[in-house]
């Protein structure tokens, strides 16, 4: 018989297998150790898996089988291989099993390590472990941590078989063990059958004297007496079996005892000690010298491949367990009186042993979101990033510095601490509002099915920012789909565009989306009003039928649309906020009402979901990646301007991405400054502060802007690639972009989901139009200059700042412009009605000014912008010189129900923004149109814009 095989028969140890692997199972190589080495169990943990499925293409066919059927989380992927494994080896261990009376014959499978500090996490999983793999002779191995312990006396009680692991200590042992027995006694308490309860406590021997080797070294250093030096050289390869067999002591006292003999007449098995780790490490030792030492009756050890074949080739059986036990009390007296407390050593390896489990399975996921991402191909999203060095090797830490903080799993897990430790765990409900949305989304296709029979020709929403911005997106790339009515965008109170929008659909064909997530922003109140006013008075009654609200529960918006009987209330989620929302029901009321099939947009969108998921390390999550590229960009090479470039068929998406990013990240003086709508330069054009994003539509691509980019490249700019098969793809972007600007808020050091200026602006314009309500007009104001169609206005620090102004228009806004600097970036505010000939006349000087000056430029139109990077023009980094434009009317609109129309709304926006802006002591003019010839004011400005560039 070979010494491998004698262990158990002759000295009653078991030997267990530390390995486990698909192949090894299928070719029968693992049976062949059961039947002719009298293997007696199978250990496996995270490095085993990762060596497993990671190192080799072994598990390829199995994980392209479940994509195949459909796409699958990273966790349900690897689940899927290490249960099947576990399954199966546990199914050729049966035999050992039943022969034993359940002695022997376990497979163990380890709980998540990262879940190693939490109690309640620890018995949720384990549990789910135990009933997901559904075989008697399973073993859930759970950590002896702090929080561990309390899991295992829980765990025992309900009846199901531990390997505790990562023990090192000899207390922690005894404390293990007292925490088995009184989880059986209260197992048995209940009814329990104790004798079908197994558990193994596995100590590890060989990390002991790899750490105390280590620390013998430095005092050896240290020493200079001869004799001392000696005496430590002789404590080297020795600490490990000697605290493993004083550990066996204990392990005979316990289980000696009336307490645990009790339960033994009742038939139950000893809590054995599991010898783990028993490879030597140190070539200078024996290879089998951490199993010749150990041997003794009613013990496991298990055994890596390489360990089992020297020992069946070479070992030496006979009890040793037991011997010199004097020589081991010696030798741990000897290490105290060196200084060295095996006890501190023993919580050291304990907490190295859990994070190099958690390095394993960081590596293990990660090699699995590869395959998955290399079998969906195009179905997903791509990504690359071109970053250079500096910034690449910024990344790249904070990557890591991710990794090692286990930051995106807290970040799912709803951890405030990821931030500023303020309220952010409070506004995560858009982590998981995919699957909330799916389960919901039988009621979306039945909304769609109604606007489709009731024949509704157009659908308006009628929202701002987080409400408005997402939808326009999903009109301008899915377009109108054939039997749905055309999906249109309102969230603008200028006048003008309130009657362009009017009289651009037949009202009686017409439904209104009203979307507003707290119901009392003044925007989607006064649209209401005047909408249902005009609808009842062309309607009567039946008015409401041709609205729909969506609003979160409670809200005055429900109660009102409850009030007007509106056709639908749809709700969304209080832990959303509004620039989370486009795949809540912000997003889907109105692309179901506009015949885009919501199920495949929530589908699509749960890939990139899955992609970035708690379980996808960093290092291959596409939201992380991207999140710390923007952030390293910003606070190490100085390129806070977030720059998009994107191809036709999705040039919209940088409007609403522009929300997400500069309302999350620009407060307390930081942030990223989003750029959209900037066509794309030569280099030359550009300083050196950008970041640039590409939105690349593979089948509309467009030929000129991929050479733009591949000069910015080359000139040494960072680009974002990003590439999308088609325009059904986008909802993954929503996903990707959110989760990238939670992790630059993270690493910017703020809080991404309050908007603090935002709400500055919104309480300055209700103070206005309050009291205008109550006096008939908004409060006179006086011009710095003015003439016969312009005239300029600031406040008392900005009007200091431009004496200039007193020489008229052009030499005011002039001087104003000379206020920019390298680095900054220029704003054009335009409360003006937002349509093609307006921005196009813009649109030019902007362009001039970013050529001229090499300096971001943004073009916004209010007050729609106000919910958007508003937030970061007041509260973001003081870089901005903004010229807001403003005009008389050229009629104003009259609102149902209010003693002012919507001349006085957006004149009283306007007005409160510049005032938070001043407020903020930001560089700002405000130029206003008068006598309501918009257009050739607008005209006039650029012209002043380009002239003032030329001089």
């Amino acid at each position: 018989m070979n010494p491998l095989k004698a262990l158990f028969p002759e000295q009653g140890q078991a030997v267990w297998l530390d390995f486990v692997a698909r192949g090894f199972i299928a070719d029968g190589r693992l049976k062949a150790l059961v039947d002719e080495d009298g293997l007696r169990g199978v250990t496996s943990n995270p490095s085993i898996f990762e060596k497993a499925i990671g190192d080799s293409s072994e598990y390829d066919a199995a994980l392209k089988e479940v994509m195949d059927a459909g796409d699958a989380r990273v966790i349900d992927l690897y689940e899927g291989c290490a249960i099947a494994d576990i399954q199966a080896a546990a199914d050729v261990l049966r035999p050992v099993y039943d022969e034993s009376d359940g002695a022997d014959g376990y497979v163990s499978l380890e709980v998540s390590p990262y879940l190693a500090l939490s109690t309640e996490d620890t018995l949720e999983e384990a549990r789910r472990l135990h009933q997901t793999v559904a075989r008697d002779n399973l073993m859930v191995k759970v950590p002896a941590t702090p929080a561990g312990i309390p899991a295992i006396r829980a765990l025992t009680a309900d009846g199901i078989s531990i390997n505790v692991t990562l023990l090192f200590g000899q207390d922690a042992y005894e404390e293990v063990a007292r925490a088995f027995i009184a989880g059986l006694e209260e197992f048995g308490a209940k009814g329990g059958d104790v004798s079908k309860v197994a558990s193994v406590a596995s100590f590890f021997i060989s990390r002991i004297d790899v750490a105390v080797d280590k620390a013998l070294d430095a005092k050896i250093v240290e020493a200079n007496d001869p004799d001392e030096k000696a005496e430590l050289e002789g404590l080297k390869g020795k600490v490990a079996i000697a605290n493993a067999k004083l550990a066996y002591q204990r392990y005979k006292r316990i289980f000696a005892e009336p307490t645990w003999q009790a339960l033994a007449q009742k038939g139950a098995k000893a809590q054995r000690l599991l010898w783990a780790s028993t490879g030597t490490k140190n070539k200078a030792y024996s290879d089998v010298l951490y199993v010749e030492e150990l041997i003794g009756r009613d013990t496991v050890n298990t055994m890596p491949p390489a360990t089992m074949d020297a020992f069946r080739d070479h070992g030496t059986v006979k009890p040793a367990i037991e011997e010199n036990l004097g020589d081991a009390e010696a030798v741990m007296a000897r290490l105290a009186k060196a200084g060295i407390d095996i006890g501190a050593v023993a919580d050291t390896l304990v907490d190295e042993g859990v994070q190099l489990f958690i390095d394993a399975a960081d590596k293990l996921l990660g090699a699995v979101a590869g395959k998955r991402a290399d079998f969906l191909g195009a179905k997903l999203d791509g990504q690359t990033l071109i970053l250079g060095d500096v910034i690449g090797a910024e990344a790249k830490k904070a990557v890591e510095s991710w990794r090692a903080s286990g930051s995106i799993r807290r970040l799912w897990a709803h951890d405030k601490t990821v931030w500023s430790n303020a309220d952010e765990d409070q506004w995560l409900g858009w982590l998981r509002i995919v699957e909330d949305e799916l389960a919901r989304v039988s009621e979306y296709q039945a909304f769609a099915e109604d606007v489709r029979q009731t024949g509704f020709t157009d659908v308006v929403v009628l929202g701002m920012g987080g409400s408005s911005l997402g939808p326009e997106v999903l009109a301008e790339t899915y377009g109108t789909r054939e039997g749905f009515p055309r999906l249109r965008i309102l969230d603008s109170t200028d006048p003008d565009q309130v009657r362009a929008t009017e009289g651009a659909v037949n009202l009686e064909t017409t439904l209104f989306i009203v979307a507003s997530k707290s119901g009392s922003t003044l925007e989607p109140n006064v649209f209401r009003d005047y909408f249902l006013g005009r609808m009842k008075a062309l309607v009567g009654e039946w008015a409401g039928a041709h609205f729909v609200a969506v609003t979160d529960p409670g809200s005055a918006m429900e109660a009102a649309a409850k009030a007007d009987n509106f056709r639908r209330i749809f709700h969304g989620v209080k832990q959303i906020g509004g620039r989370y929302s486009v795949l809540s029901a912000f997003g889907l009321v109105p692309a179901a009402a506009s015949g885009i099939d919501v199920k495949q947009f929530l589908d699509t969108a749960r890939t990139m979901v899955r992609s970035c998921g708690p379980a996808v390390p960093p290092a291959q999550n596409p939201g992380v990646l991207l999140g710390t590229a923007m952030a390293a960009a910003a606070l190490h090479d100085g390129r806070d301007k977030v720059t998009f470039i994107a191809s036709p068929g999705i040039d919209t998406f940088g409007a609403w991405a522009e929300q997400l990013i500069a309302e999350s990240t620009g407060k307390d003086g930081k942030g990223l400054i989003p750029v959209d709508g900037e066509p794309v330069g030569v280099p030359a054009v550009y300083g050196r502060d950008r970041f640039f994003v590409y939105l690349r539509l593979d089948n509309r691509a467009d030929a000129r802007q991929d050479e733009a980019v591949r000069s910015l490249e080359r000139e040494g700019h960072p680009v974002a690639h990003i590439t999308m098969a088609n325009e059904e793809q986008l909802p993954q972007e929503f996903f990707r972009f959110e989760i990238a600007t939670a992790v630059a808020g993270a690493l910017l050091g703020i809080n991404p989901f309050d908007q603090p200026d935002v709400e500055a602006s919104k309480i300055e314009t209700k103070k206005l139009f309050d009291a205008a309500e109550k006096s008939g007009a908004l409060p006179s104001e006086t011009p710095l200059v003015e003439d016969e169609t312009i005239a300029l206005y600031a406040d008392p620090a900005n009007a200091g700042a431009l004496p200039q102004t007193a020489e008229g228009f052009e030499a005011g806004l002039k001087a104003h412009l000379a206020r920019i600097k390298d680095g900054d970036y220029a704003a054009l505010l335009a409360y003006v009605a937002r349509n093609e000939g307006h921005h196009a006349i813009l649109q030019e000087a902007r362009i001039a000014l970013r050529d001229k000056r090499k300096v971001a430029t943004c073009l916004e139109f209010g007050p729609r912008f106000l919910h958007s990077t508003g937030q970061a023009y007041k509260g973001g980094p003081d870089t901005g010189v903004f010229l807001q434009i403003t005009a008389d009317p050229s009629e104003d609109l009259a609102i149902p129900g209010r003693a002012l129309g919507f001349g006085t709304v957006v004149a009283a926006q306007a007005r409160g923004d510049f005032a938070v802006l001043a407020e903020r002591g930001r560089r700002a003019l405000r130029v206003h149109i008068k006598g309501g010839d918009v257009e050739a004011g607008l005209k006039r400005i650029a012209g002043a814009i380009k002239a003032a560039l030329a001089g």
